[in-house]
C-alpha cells in the first residue's frame, strides 16, 4: 500500500495533547494502522519562519511541522479560517466577516504548507488533506508538480450555494476544491451542498452525478464519509476512568445521589450552548420536583479567544450560569456548574459514562463526535439517555436517541425530563440500537472507505 500523508492545520503528536478533537483522532487511528506521515503547523509562529519542517517519529508515525510567520497567522486563523469560512460554513451570516487582507494571509499560509511539504512527497504516497484551513492546497500542489492522488475531507457542514454566496471569493474556493481527486463529507446533506455549489460556479460546463464531478476532462470523486469513533478504546477507557480516575470519583462524589446532566463542547457559538442554558432553565421552570434533584455540568473548554464573538458567548453564558444559580441554587445545590477547563480524554470519557443524560444541542454541527462517546462510553446494563439535536451530522445515524431543535426551548426541556425519567429497559433497548450503528460506522470504516474511494479515483 502506498504511503499515507495526511494533512491539518494542527498536528496532533500523543503524548503532548490533552484531549485530542474528532479530526486528530480520525487521523491518528488511520496513521497507526495504515503508517505514514502527518504534516502541519507546529502550533508556533514567528516573525522568520522558514519552510523547512521539524520531523519526529514516534509510534510508527512521522510528525514533520512548520512555524507560521506572525505577521500571517492572526489574518489567517482568527481572521478568514475562523471569522469568514467557519460562520459561513455553520449558517452563521451575522458573524461573518470578509477582508481582503485576510483572504491574502490565508492563500499565503497555503502557500507556505505546499512549498514545504512538496519536497517530502515521495513517489506513490497518498495525500489526505484535513479541513477548511487548508481548501487551497491541493491546487497550490499540484502548481508545484505532486503527482500524487490528493484527497480532501471537510470535517465541518458544507453551505447550500444560496448561503455560500455571501462570500466574495467562493468561487475561487469551489475551484479549489475540484483540484482534488476525492472531496468527502459528513453527511448528504454537505454534499449536495457541495454539488450546489459547484453546478453555481460551473454551470454546464460540469456533469454531476451521485458519487463523481465530470470537469473540463477531469474526474472528481466526491461522497459522503460519516466519521467514527473507536468504540472499544472508550469503553475500555470510560470503564477505568470510572473505577480509578480521581477526577471521576470527585464529580460523583459531588452530586450527592443527584442525577447528571452533561454537556461537552468546545466554547462555540455552533455548539447551541446559550440555547442549551435557557433550555435547562426552563426544565427547572417547569419541572419543580426535579429542584435539588438534578445537576447540570457543562464542560466548556475556551477556544478563539481573540474573536469577538466568542467572547461574546462566553459572557453570555455566565451570565445565564448566573442567573439560574442565583434563583434556585440552594445552600447545598448549585443547578449549574460550568466549567472553562479542559480534561484528558480519558476522563471525559469517565465523566460520559457516570452521565444519567448526555445532552448534545449544537445548532449546527458536522458530526459531533460527542454524541458517539457518550453512546460508546455507557455502561450497557445500566446506559444513560442521549438528547441530540437534529441540526448535528450524528442525528443521521443516532435516530435511537431523542431528537431535539436546539432552538425550541420547551421541547428540549422535555426530552430532558422524558430522559431523566427513562425506564430502564427503554434506555437498554435505544442504546443497543445506537452501539449497532457505531459499531458498523466505525473510525477504520471512515478512513479505509475513503481511502479505498481514493485509490480508484
Amino acid at each position: 500500500m502506498s504511503r499515507l500523508v495526511a494533512v491539518s492545520n494542527r498536528v496532533c503528536i500523543p503524548g503532548y495533547s490533552i484531549a485530542p478533537g474528532g479530526l486528530a483522532v480520525g487521523v491518528l487511528s488511520a496513521l497507526r494502522q495504515l503508517g505514514g506521515m502527518w504534516f502541519g503547523w507546529s502550533g508556533n509562529h514567528r516573525d522568520d519562519a522558514g519552510v523547512e519542517p521539524e520531523t519526529i517519529d514516534k509510534e510508527g508515525i512521522r510528525f514533520a511541522t512548520i512555524d507560521l510567520p506572525s505577521a500571517r497567522f492572526e489574518p489567517f486563523y482568527n481572521g478568514f479560517c475562523n471569522a469568514t469560512l467557519w460562520p459561513l460554513h455553520h449558517y452563521f451570516p451575522g458573524a461573518f466577516r470578509y477582508d481582503a487582507s485576510e483572504f491574502e494571509a490565508y492563500m499565503a499560509v497555503n502557500r507556505a504548507f505546499a512549498n514545504a511539504l512538496a519536497p517530502l512527497i515521495q513517489d506513490g504516497d497518498t495525500v489526505w488533506v484535513h479541513d477548511y484551513h487548508l481548501i487551497p492546497l491541493g491546487s497550490l500542489l499540484r502548481q508545484l508538480g505532486v503527482r500524487a492522488r490528493i484527497g480532501h475531507f471537510l470535517h465541518i457542514p458544507y453551505p447550500n450555494i444560496a448561503v455560500l454566496r455571501i462570500l466574495p471569493v467562493y468561487a475561487e474556493l469551489v475551484r479549489d476544491l475540484c483540484q482534488y481527486d476525492l472531496v468527502g463529507f459528513q453527511t448528504e446533506e454537505d454534499l449536495e451542498g457541495f454539488s450546489s455549489a459547484v453546478k453555481g460556479v460551473f454551470r454546464d460546463e460540469a456533469s454531476i452525478g451521485s458519487d463523481r464531478i465530470e470537469l473540463a476532462g477531469r474526474r472528481i470523486g466526491i461522497g459522503a464519509f460519516p466519521i467514527g469513533v473507536d468504540v472499544d478504546v472508550i469503553a475500555r477507557q470510560a470503564g477505568a476512568a470510572a473505577r480509578e480516575d480521581e477526577q471521576v470519583r470527585r464529580l460523583v462524589a459531588g452530586l450527592l445521589g443527584r442525577k447528571l446532566l452533561l454537556g461537552v463542547d468546545r466554547l462555540d457559538y455552533s455548539k447551541g450552548l446559550v440555547e442549551r442554558f435557557a433550555s435547562y432553565r426552563t426544565l427547572l421552570e417547569s419541572s419543580p420536583e426535579l429542584l435539588g434533584k438534578v445537576s447540570y455540568i457543562q464542560i466548556a473548554p475556551l477556544s478563539r479567544i481573540n474573536v469577538a464573538a466568542y467572547a461574546e458567548i462566553r459572557d453570555a453564558l455566565e451570565r445565564a450560569a448566573g442567573h439560574t444559580n442565583g434563583q434556585y441554587a440552594d445552600t447545598d445545590w448549585t443547578p449549574v456548574r460550568y466549567l472553562n477547563k479542559d480534561f484528558p480524554h480519558a476522563t471525559l470519557s469517565g465523566f460520559l459514562r457516570m452521565a444519567n443524560v448526555g445532552v448534545v444541542t449544537p445548532v449546527r454541527d458536522g458530526m459531533n463526535l460527542v454524541a458517539k462517546e457518550f453512546v460508546a462510553a455507557q455502561d450497557p446494563e445500566d446506559p444513560g439517555a442521549l438528547v441530540l439535536s437534529s441540526m448535528a451530522g450524528s442525528a443521521r445515524e443516532l435516530t435511537d436517541a431523542l431528537l431535539v431543535n436546539p432552538y425550541d426551548r420547551r421541547a428540549v426541556a422535555l426530552a430532558l425530563r422524558q430522559a431523566l425519567a427513562m425506564p430502564l429497559a427503554e434506555r437498554r433497548m435505544r442504546h443497543e440500537a445506537m452501539m449497532k450503528v457505531l459499531r458498523v460506522n466505525s473510525i477504520s470504516r471512515w478512513y479505509k472507505s475513503f481511502m479505498s474511494r481514493l485509490a480508484e479515483e
